[in-house]
């Protein structure tokens, strides 16, 4: 078999075979296979696209490129969670503990941020002492006793997948949505859970801008979770503003903590429900997600799923007294409110511009190597629909850094669009993408 074949087989349209594809992501992983090849025959798909089938196979070759975690020593059926990225997204640290109070053991590998999306064990590292970083077996042994740990992805989780995506994203291959679904799928399914609940965001601050495209995205991340016998599902939710009021990692967990109360805001606390709802339905914890939501809301209104966020930071090394004095967390030097310029209706708020502003504070990270900075970040004050008066706070910047805090002050009043006219945010869950097809709402 030659990688030359491949490359012209895709090029021409053709499908390549289950053998075909697990030579290549074979050979690439090993080394026998150079760059340029590959390059040639991912510029080949990105044109010529996969069909389900070969989808199904990408992903399960990178899967077993490298280690695959057994969760079979964990009791119940294991739920996780993923969200394609987007601003402000501080769920899992949300939807883990009340899934988990519920008696869903919630087993998740998660990453760091890259870019302006924040990572969530960057968030989580703002208590202080957590640490991600334990055996399998730890890992396991506090999912049985706590239903819940969030661990590192390791290096040998889908190596294939890593040496694809780097050489993506010098390639202008990135954007093509059987390589984005393999991607995210091959860790999922080799992090070892029965069920997965995906959380595919679209709009401004989303990498999927366009709302049919993230559709579409759902529906093939679904079909493999199906083929290979996971139980999947997608929410398509809206990202054309950040999600709740704080973009940054201290400043997110806060407001975690303050959903867990019951007093988050009403966009945040929506998806959490959804999303939670879905993962209790695939747990076999509820019946349908009306039973599953008044069991989670109940949860949170007796206070069980702030009880289990201390549990989740103990078992971690973290020190629980920031989840009850959050006046712990590092407050940065510098302060400072963003007064609006006009008088009128928010009609819009670039999230992807906030992203930027937050991560120009350094809250985020530019290249691997950069360093977070916990404390900064943005908390907004007035969303889509709000009324504004000429002079009144929009926003607050946190800041280390006077020369970042004033440039990132003008990031945030351009990200703001403020007209005469009343303008209604768009609808916060978009549809539900399941095996059996899509609903859109």
């Amino acid at each position: 078999m030659r990688m030359y074949d491949l490359i012209m087989k895709k090029r021409n349209g053709n499908e390549l075979t289950t053998e075909e594809i697990n030579f290549f992501i074979s050979g690439y992983t090993k080394g026998s296979i150079p760059d340029y090849q590959v390059s040639a025959l991912l510029m080949a798909i990105y044109f010529q696209k996969m069909n389900e089938r070969e989808t199904t196979n990408l992903t399960m070759a990178m899967v077993n490129s490298g280690e695959t975690i057994n969760l079979s020593k964990i009791k119940g059926i294991k739920v996780d969670k993923h969200s394609t990225g987007g601003v402000g997204d501080t769920t899992t640290l949300i939807v883990g503990p009340i899934v988990a109070a519920a008696g869903v053991p919630v087993a998740k590998m998660s990453g760091r941020g890259l870019g302006h999306t924040g990572g969530t064990i960057d968030k989580l590292e703002s208590f202080e002492g957590f640490s991600t970083s334990m055996s399998i077996e730890k890992f396991m042994k506090d999912v049985n006793e706590t239903k819940i740990a969030i661990g590192g992805q390791t290096a040998d989780l889908a190596p294939a997948d890593k040496m694809l995506y780097s050489l993506r994203d010098v390639t202008a291959t990135v954007d093509n949505i059987s390589l984005i679904a393999s991607s995210i799928m091959s860790k999922k399914i080799a992090s070892g859970a029965d069920a997965i609940v995906l959380d595919i965001k679209t709009g401004s601050g989303a990498f999927m801008k366009n709302e049919d495209d993230a559709f579409e995205l759902a529906r093939e991340m679904v079909e493999i979770g199906t083929n290979v016998g996971r139980k999947t599902i997608g929410v398509i939710t809206d990202m054309d503003q950040p999600l709740g009021y704080a973009v940054g990692n201290s400043l997110e967990v806060e407001e975690a903590i303050d959903t867990l109360k019951g007093e988050g805001p009403k966009d945040l606390t929506e998806l959490c429900l959804t999303l939670g709802s879905h993962m209790l339905v695939l747990g076999e914890k509820a019946k349908n997600v009306d039973e599953a939501r008044e069991i989670l809301k109940d949860i949170i209104k007796s206070g069980k799923g702030l009880q289990k966020l201390r549990e989740l930071v103990v078992a971690q090394g973290g020190n629980p007294s920031f989840v009850d004095d959050q006046s712990m967390f590092k407050v940065p030097s510098i302060v400072e409110d963003i007064l609006s310029n006009y008088e009128g209706y928010v009609k819009a708020i670039k999230a992807d511009a906030i992203g930027i502003a937050a991560l120009n504070l350094g809250a985020g990270r530019e290249t691997k190597e950069s360093i977070i900075d916990l404390s900064v970040g943005v908390v907004l004050h007035k969303k889509i629909g709000d009324f504004v008066k000429k002079g009144e706070t929009i926003a607050t910047i946190y800041a280390n850094s006077e020369e970042k805090q004033k440039t990132s002050t003008k990031m945030v009043l351009d990200a703001y669009e403020i007209v005469k006219e009343k303008t209604n945010p768009k609808p916060l869950i978009k549809g539900i993408v399941t095996r059996d097809g899509i609903i859109k709402f």
